[in-house]
């Protein structure tokens, strides 16, 4: 069934998420007379010859140069000199994620864009169409005009563009796609670009995935203690609460329905390793990072970013910084922190399961004939190295700002930065928890006990259902996904 997204309406991460797929994007009266009302402001206001940026001026720097006379060629000149970029394509899945948030922002009838253009935009997502936008050459403080000028160019039929996963020149791609080349002036071309939709698609896509992430080591995290036979005092009800954290009694609350009936084996230490110990405030204060990140992206999907915007009911065209990602920027540096020391706890506790001298003497590295097999011992590698990986890259992109554009633009926020590394990061903590879970499910298989709550045997049942024992050794990176894929399931 194809999801629909009425652009109308409050837009979700859930629409984001779905616009992987083709989409009904629904435009509806509302929309047209509000964009058609501001369209009609934008020609009154340059009848009247007021300055109106990208539309009388240059760009930029040149702000202060006459553009050119005609609109259709001042659309030209905005896309011309952005076809800068470098660097390997976006994933197109956030390049459709993106062209949606740029609709919804458009759509909001401030930007004085041509009606067509909501049209196209619509047609486009309810097509495999996705622009082709190269990574590299935002800093997220005009907007995202590097990778989206290429998306405005692809739209035209420049450049290139994936239809149906196949990366095609991009009058070929609207032709396959049953797509027309979208006719720009010079206030559609800088609307389209003038904005920070790809760092915010990107950061609500990590988010997404980091809170997924999240819900499962919580899971895991009472499955781990129920296998090795942990008290499970660490979560009791009273002592979150006098830590007073939100996140941390939240999160409490969550793992105690998990763990409801996880009996002590006695067999275990009174005070058991941090990485189990300490885990509901380690998450509950992830839990509380990611509130903030919620906030912000909720915003960012309810606002506009352009410049200048226009009021028609104020005879106002008022130019200013909505075009600013720092927002995003903070909320996606905030999500990379949560990353790694999500990350960091998982990896730590797949450390100590397959450790005998403190999993309670299971075998080295799980393997159900030592020596002879091997095991969890590459997987456990792996898991080392994408920490080291996560964390390697958790350097904070907000606050790295560099002067550009004739100080133009002397401060930026290096918001698509943030974004797309806070994304690729939380693909590598899923991996991580996947990792994580086939440890559990082979400990299962080589002499761990049978789980004593309920809520911790149907996570294992399901990892169980999804990876089969490891004997004799195999390759495990797809057993890995299946793991992740098995625990993410248990939230739906």
């Amino acid at each position: 069934m194809t999801a629909e997204v009425d652009l109308s309406a409050p837009l979700r991460i859930a629409d984001l998420i779905a616009a992987r797929d083709p989409i009904r994007v629904m435009v509806g009266d509302r929309v047209r007379d509000r964009v058609a009302a501001a369209r009609i402001f934008l020609s009154k206001v340059l009848g009247d010859d007021r300055a109106v940026y990208g539309s009388t001026t240059g760009f930029g720097a040149l702000v202060g140069y006459a553009g050119r006379a005609d609109l259709r060629d001042q659309a030209d000149n905005t896309l011309a000199h952005l076809g800068a970029g470098h660097g390997p394509d976006i994933d197109p899945h956030v390049g459709r994620a993106t062209m949606l948030v740029r609709a919804w922002s458009l759509a909001r009838g401030a930007s004085g864009v041509s009606p067509h253009v909501i049209e196209a935009l619509a047609a486009m997502l309810a097509s495999t169409f996705v622009p082709a936008m190269p990574r590299l050459g935002s800093v997220g403080a005009s907007g995202d005009l590097i990778p989206l000028g290429a998306a405005a160019q692809a739209l035209r039929g420049r450049g290139h563009a994936y239809v149906d996963g196949e990366r095609l020149p991009a009058a070929e791609a609207l032709r396959a796609a049953g797509l027309e080349p979208l006719p720009l002036d010079g206030r559609d071309a800088l609307a389209l670009v003038n904005g920070t939709s790809l760092t915010t698609a990107a950061t609500a896509l990590a988010l997404a995935r980091t809170r997924a992430a999240h819900r499962a080591v919580q899971r895991l995290t009472c499955l781990l203690a129920d296998l090795l036979g942990s008290d499970p005092q660490f979560l009791d009800e009273r002592l979150i609460a006098v830590y007073a954290h939100p996140g941390a009694i939240a999160v409490g609350a969550a793992m105690r329905a998990t763990a409801v009936g996880l009996t002590p084996s006695g067999k275990r230490p009174l005070q058991e390793p941090y990485s189990l110990r300490c885990a509901p405030q380690l998450l509950g204060a992830a839990e509380d990072a990611l509130r903030y990140v919620d906030g912000v992206v909720a915003a960012d999907l309810a606002g506009v970013s352009d410049n200048p915007l226009f009021f028609p009911g104020d005879d106002a065209v008022v130019h200013g910084g909505n075009f600013f990602g720092q927002p995003a920027a903070f909320a996606a540096d905030v999500l990379s922190m949560v990353v790694a020391q999500v990350g960091n706890l998982a990896e730590r506790q797949l450390d100590l399961l397959v450790d005998p001298a403190r999993n309670t003497g299971l075998p080295p590295m799980l393997a159900a004939g030592p020596g002879q097999q091997h095991g969890l011992q590459g997987v456990q590698l792996a898991s080392t190295a994408l920490i080291a990986e996560i964390r390697r890259d958790a350097m904070p992109a907000s606050m790295q700002s560099l002067p550009t554009n004739l100080h133009n633009q002397d401060v930026v926020p290096l918001g698509t930065q943030a974004a797309l590394r806070a994304l690729d990061q939380a693909r590598l903590l899923r991996l991580i928890v996947g990792s994580l879970a086939v440890g559990l499910r082979q400990a299962a298989y080589v002499g761990a006990r049978t789980p004593t709550a309920p809520g911790c045997a149907e996570v294992l049942d399901a990892l169980v259902a999804a990876v089969p024992p490891i004997d004799p050794d195999r390759p495990l990176e797809d057993d890995v996904r299946r793991a992740a894929d098995a625990v993410e399931e248990l939230e739906r």
